[in-house]
């Protein structure tokens, strides 16, 4: 049964992503290309005509399912998610991404029920495919805001070089957005947009902190601002913030690198039950039978997992050094 459970997690896992896989792509801005560049390649044994039949009936599903995360969006309005898909910078409204996650549930609790045929396993596939969807989020969003943190250093640096060579704030930034590879030249031009859109600046800057999430960008959004009202070298002030937070990234990789070892023991104690219980069961499966078929079972099987992860928990908060 655990095998089964594994299995239907990583084909939901899989599922997730071939969804998200397509949604991004339909909706890149390269795509009339591709799909021109299709049409005058067919070298597969599909023809023109059935080509344009797929591409048509998939245009329809993707354009019904915008139309239904509209039409749920107008009613809840100020959604969590909406803030998310903007930090992950996924191209959905969090109503779309609310209709996914749901998606994603039921397949998984279809799978879950084909593979054990218990009632009770819909409940637990449904809540373990909205958690797979939460938690790819959640490490998407995590990786971009460590990689703009990356490259904050490098991004202010050439801003302060910019200005000194004549160019005004907005035009270093533009010049940023040409130049930079994402997350940073993505969220520059957002900015650009925004101000483009007579959105005063202060405004713009408040909402690219909020997507980020970052403290030193904060720092560097409080110099801009201040700069702007009371004057001064924005430049100098921009290259004492640039090696004040590459101290800060150097500090953060050594603690990284001590703490290596705390946090590889916390990984190998939590997979460590949990494989050598598989091993077992590979083994001798009438040895853990009783845990399947009996009460008791069940409750030792609960409680620990809940041991599991409090140990895990308290693992990485004795790592987790706040700076």
């Amino acid at each position: 049964m655990i095998f089964k459970i594994i299995i239907s997690l990583l084909t939901s896992f899989a599922i997730f992503g071939l969804l998200m896989f397509i949604l991004k792509y339909k909706r890149n801005k390269n795509q009339k290309v591709r799909q021109r560049m299709e049409f005058f390649s067919n070298y597969g044994t599909e023809t023109v005509s059935s080509r344009k039949l797929t591409v048509t009936i998939q245009k329809k599903a993707l354009e019904l399912f915008h139309q239904i995360g509209r039409l749920t969006h107008e009613i809840q309005k100020n959604n969590y998610f909406d803030l998310k898909m903007q930090q992950a910078d996924w191209p959905l409204l969090g109503t779309e991404f609310q209709i996914l996650l749901g998606l994603l549930g039921l397949l998984t609790a279809i799978i879950f029920f084909f593979c054990t045929l218990d009632v009770f396993s819909i409940i637990i596939g449904l809540f373990c495919g909205i958690a797979i969807g939460v938690i790819i989020l959640k490490i998407r969003i995590h990786r971009r805001q460590n990689a703009f943190s990356n490259q904050l250093s490098d991004m202010l640096k050439m801003i302060a070089d910019a200005m000194r060579s004549g160019y005004s704030f907005m035009q270093a930034m533009e010049y940023i957005s040409n130049e930079m590879n994402p997350p940073a030249s993505r969220e520059v031009e957002l900015l650009i947009r925004e101000t483009n859109l007579n959105v005063p600046l202060e405004t713009a800057l408040e909402h690219m902190t909020q997507r980020l999430q970052n403290k030193d960008f904060e720092l560097v959004v409080t110099a801009v601002l201040i700069q702007r009202q009371i004057g001064g070298n924005l430049s100098h002030i921009l290259d004492t913030i640039s090696v004040t937070i590459n101290d800060r990234i150097k500090m953060r990789r050594e603690i990284r690198t001590l703490t290596a070892q705390g946090r590889l023991s916390g990984i190998i104690l939590a997979i460590l039950p949990l494989a050598l219980g598989a091993l077992i069961y590979i083994v001798n499966p009438d040895y853990l039978r009783p845990l399947f078929e009996n009460e008791i079972g069940y409750y030792a099987i609960v409680i620990a997992l809940i041991l599991e992860l409090i140990g895990f928990i308290i693992i990485r908060k004795i790592i987790d050094i706040d700076m």
